[in-house]
């Protein structure tokens, strides 16, 4: 039985611990100005200066993961349209799993499949690396996990496997950000060039980390195949396969009828709709969110589940993620903190200090150490890209780096951090829905890492030799 803390206790504690610098390090600020181009406002640089401190109490820890959740004062910190959606997400799955269709469609799926398995972590992994480096697919992930899952426990793989290909495929495409606004065109337009601008060497770091990834993986998976004891979650495994899978049940699991084909095309189509919505439609968090709702319904309808058995669906799928909807409020009280206590500003502006004067590359490879550091704290990527750009971009000018490399080195690092940033809300989130604890994630996740950071240094200290 694993004594480490929960997700819950975790991110409390590092908000009391962020609370308890602010009585520690000095406030200051930057000037803001605003950029029409980002359509916000932006630290302008030089203009840093110390001013009244602010530290945060014990009222204010108690008051972080509320104002997480709906401060209309922080658009990064704001996340009760993602507590929402994921809400939506557990009531439609909900509705889906009373029609018998995943069951079925899972039984049906597995017979297919049988002896080619494998080739679904690939071919995931390379779909959600797509979304991650075209749009920085993120919280939209949180959908697929309950899809995911229960077809991975019965190919005899594991909910670390599942939780994988989801997190690492989408976060690798994220990590080699090609056309991603939320991260590329945002940081390159902060830095003031245009976002082509580095793109072979990002699209390197893409299809090397996605072969790394992939072929991590899949080695993971098949140990775990051929000894179910080489699972880092071996000890859960029974809870996993009858929460997911509900192993009580799978006697009486019905053949693939005409209705479950339609229920499980419409399933498809939703997630269909949800990722052309993002990706070309500017749908967001509320437009994601009714979509769930509708699709809830109209499956409801066309099941004849009736107007208390569809309800009731609905709400005990929506409660199953509760747990996960609070968490991500825990998750930006972090950021609430920082923000609140005015130590966010000081930090960049020592970051900055301690990359000036280094050669081209050990300024690259200390810029990205930075942003690693920069990133615990501010793990949302359109967030990290505002606050840093305009300050770091002019000084990798001094040191003869051009400032492609800069953005690059910004994203790297803040895709690493967000696989297993605890302040990310999307990690501590998906790990909640696959019941992986967190210290278990870590376990499974430290070789790659590694890799991943000696590969990202090499190509960012080539591209500064280069330059």
């Amino acid at each position: 039985m694993s004594r480490f803390p929960t997700a819950f206790t975790i991110l409390f504690a590092l908000i009391v611990l962020v609370a308890g610098l602010t009585w520690i390090v000095p406030a200051g600020l930057y000037e803001r100005a605003y950029s029409e181009t980002l359509d916000r406002e932006v630290p302008v640089p030089g203009t840093y200066e110390q001013v009244e401190s602010n530290p945060q109490g014990l009222i204010d820890v108690l008051m972080a993961p509320i104002a997480g959740l709906y401060d209309p004062d922080s658009y990064e910190a704001n996340a009760i349209d993602v507590a929402l959606f994921v809400l939506m997400i557990g009531g439609f799955l909900g509705v889906v799993t009373k029609t018998g269709a995943i069951d079925a469609g899972i039984a049906s799926a597995m017979r297919s499949m049988r002896g080619r398995e494998k080739w679904m972590i690939p071919i995931l992994m390379g779909l959600f690396a797509l979304g991650g480096t075209t749009y920085g697919m993120a919280e939209e992930t949180l959908a697929f996990y309950v899809l995911l899952i229960p077809v991975m426990l019965a190919a005899r793989y594991d909910t670390v496997t599942a939780t994988a290909i989801i997190m690492v495929g989408a976060g690798i495409g994220t990590l080699g950000s090609t056309v991603n606004p939320f991260a590329t065109v945002i940081a390159a337009n902060a830095a003031g060039i245009p976002f082509t601008d580095g793109l072979l060497l990002r699209l390197a770091i893409l299809i090397l980390g996605w072969l790394a990834c992939v072929a991590y993986v899949m080695r993971y998976a098949e140990r775990v195949k051929r000894d179910p004891s080489a699972s880092v979650v071996a000890d859960l495994a029974e809870q996993h396969r009858a929460h997911f899978l509900r192993d009580g049940e799978q006697a009486t699991v019905p053949a693939l009828t005409g209705l479950h084909r339609l229920v499980l095309l419409l399933f498809g189509a939703t997630f269909l709709v949800m990722v052309w919505g993002v990706a070309l439609g500017g749908w967001w968090m509320g437009e994601m969110s009714a979509l769930f709702l509708g699709s809830a319904i109209l499956i409801g309808v066309i099941a004849r589940l009736g107007e208390k058995k569809l309800v009731e669906a609905f709400v005990s799928g929506a409660s199953d993620l509760l747990g996960v909807a609070l968490i991500i409020g825990v998750a930006r009280g972090i950021v609430v903190v920082m923000d609140a206590g005015l130590i966010t500003d000081t930090i960049l502006f020592w970051s900055a200090e301690a990359v000036e004067g280094l050669s081209t590359i050990a300024f690259v490879n200390g810029l990205y150490w930075l942003q690693v550091l920069l990133s615990f704290f501010v793990p949302s990527s359109s967030g990290l890209a505002v606050l840093t750009m305009p300050i770091l971009a002019p000084v990798g000018d001094f040191a003869g780096v051009g400032r492609d490399l800069v953005v690059t080195a910004y994203q790297s690092a803040n895709g690493l951090v967000n696989l297993v940033n605890p302040t990310f809300a999307v990690v501590m989130g998906g790990l909640a829905i696959a019941r992986v604890p967190y210290e278990r994630w870590l376990r499974f996740m430290w070789p790659l890492l590694l890799i991943l950071t000696v590969m990202i240094m090499a190509l960012l200290s080539l591209g500064a030799s280069l330059g």
